[in-house]
């Protein structure tokens, strides 16, 4: 850092060079003198800190700042080693700046959601304190014997231009799905076992003919979770002659959770790349030259990040599926009608599907990539842009939208498997079936207030409890 700092001095005193002595975007052709050149940086921060809207969470921005911390550590972007320190100091004390949630096009980073915490280095702005308020950041500094940063030559640059905001809601968001995915099996494998489906579908040797490694990863996890079920075994055999196969939603299960499954590796392929790349511009080599790129275009982040709502929406739409099989007792194979206890002067489980259609619906909205939009700025200096903040804001909603589903297919499945006793289901889905009863979701009865209910078992899933009691009882974590 100290000789990446060194170079930038040097070229401070010399040609013009963009973010040191010029103006930026659109501006880059304006001399900036040098008695001028902190005030520049000031500048920068302060008209860049444009957002507006409700105040993005702190668990993302506090992530987008480690990642821009961990870029100026890389001595790529020529910050002073105090200026990153007072970065770590801000994070350390749990001042969290007030970010907003629209401003960024992903390009060239992610400028006004950065500029914000760079405000919030410079002594201004507001920031949000652990326990939710907000106040004034010079008071909230003075409280923790924290001192602003005066910025100089390149550092307010170097605080905002890099894609920190869309990394951190991709790095969270991969965690989340990965977790709600077995979920989602477990949710799939408790309806199967309700709707009185075949394992046989879920052979390996059958897995095997079709070698996607998220397929064979999905199907092992559904015999795993299905093992020892007496409601499979006593039906095995018996399925041919009510039905030849079973629906769609139930018998691909494997090339749908697989396919989500292999979407997540593809996206964290790239999300570690970026987790190893240096943004900023321009940068600091470690030969001194300090040249302008492109590196801060958010492209490879917004296409992963699209890519991951298209799949979050597909497998909420296959739960959606199964649930309302569950409540149809046409198609439910035995179970009474909406899983009421006393079917018309019970309306059971089904205005919970109504909820989980309408959570479908947008789910598919949220699937519509903002990666395909670009809107010029800067007076076309910024010709196109990234949109990536865009998709990462719609996955954020769209993974909460998916817990939601899974929750109340789970909740279904339960109250399905409750009805087939007393025949009773897997190891695995036992201790889902258990967790599910001991969060606060009772079994069978006549009707009474749902959500509450629901929520118990959107917790369960969000928090990985679930999952949690399903790889206990098997003794062994699933994939």
């Amino acid at each position: 850092m100290s000789e990446s700092r060194r170079a930038v001095e040097a070229l401070a005193a010399g040609e013009p060079t963009y973010g040191i002595s010029t103006g930026f975007g659109a501006l880059a052709t304006q001399h900036i003198a040098t008695e001028r050149r902190n005030q520049l940086q000031r500048s920068l921060v302060r008209s860049h800190a444009a957002g507006t809207g409700a105040l993005v969470e702190s668990e993302v921005v506090r992530g987008m700042m480690l990642l821009r911390l961990a870029t100026m550590a890389t001595g790529r972007t020529g910050v002073r080693a105090s200026t990153a320190e007072a970065y770590a100091a801000i994070l350390n004390a749990q001042l969290t700046p007030a970010v907003h949630e629209y401003g960024s096009l992903g390009c060239s980073g992610d400028l006004a959601p950065l500029s914000a915490c760079a405000l919030a280095l410079m002594g201004e702005g507001d920031v949000v304190l652990r326990d939710g308020s907000v106040v004034a950041t010079a008071a909230a500094m003075e409280t923790h014997r924290l001192k602003p940063v005066v910025l100089e030559a390149k550092e307010g640059l170097a605080l905002i231009n890099g894609t920190d905001g869309m990394l951190a809601m991709l790095a969270m968001g991969l965690s989340d799905l990965k977790m709600l995915v077995q979920s989602a099996e477990t949710a799939a494998a408790l309806s199967h076992e309700a709707l009185l489906g075949t394992d046989r579908v879920f052979a390996a040797d059958l897995q095997a003919l079709r070698p996607h490694p998220g397929q064979g990863a999905a199907a092992a996890n559904l015999r795993a979770l299905l093992a020892e079920s007496e409601i499979v075994a006593a039906h095995r055999g018996g399925m041919a002659k009510t039905r030849v196969q079973d629906a769609y939603s139930m018998r691909c299960m494997p090339s749908v959770v697989g396919a989500v499954r292999d979407t997540i590796n593809h996206a964290e392929t790239v999300c570690n790349r970026e987790l190893a790349s240096a943004i900023d511009n321009p940068v600091v080599l470690p030969d001194g030259r300090v040249e302008s790129n492109g590196n801060f275009h958010g492209a490879p982040l917004g296409y992963v990040l699209d890519f991951l709502a298209i799949a979050v929406a597909d497998l909420a739409s296959i739960a959606e599926r199964r649930t309302d099989r569950l409540l149809d007792s046409k198609r439910s194979h035995g179970l009474p009608p909406f899983l009421a206890a006393d079917p018309g002067v019970d309306s059971g489980l089904m205005i919970a599907q109504y909820t989980s259609a309408g959570i479908v619906h947008e789910l598919k909205r949220l699937a519509a990539p903002a990666s395909v939009d670009s809107i010029p700025t800067s007076a076309m200096q910024e010709d196109h842009v990234s949109m990536g903040w865009a998709a990462a804001r719609k996955l954020r909603r769209s993974l909460d939208g998916l817990g939601r589903v899974i929750a109340i297919e789970t909740l279904a499945a339960c109250r399905g498997i409750d009805m087939r006793a007393p025949e009773k289901p897997g190891r695995g889905t036992a201790a889902a079936h258990a967790a599910v009863r001991a969060c606060g979701a009772p079994g069978p009865g006549p009707d009474r207030h749902l959500a509450p209910e629901m929520e118990h078992v959107r917790l369960l899933v969000v928090s990985g409890g679930l999952v949690r009691a399903v790889e206990e009882a098997l003794g062994q974590p699933l994939l």
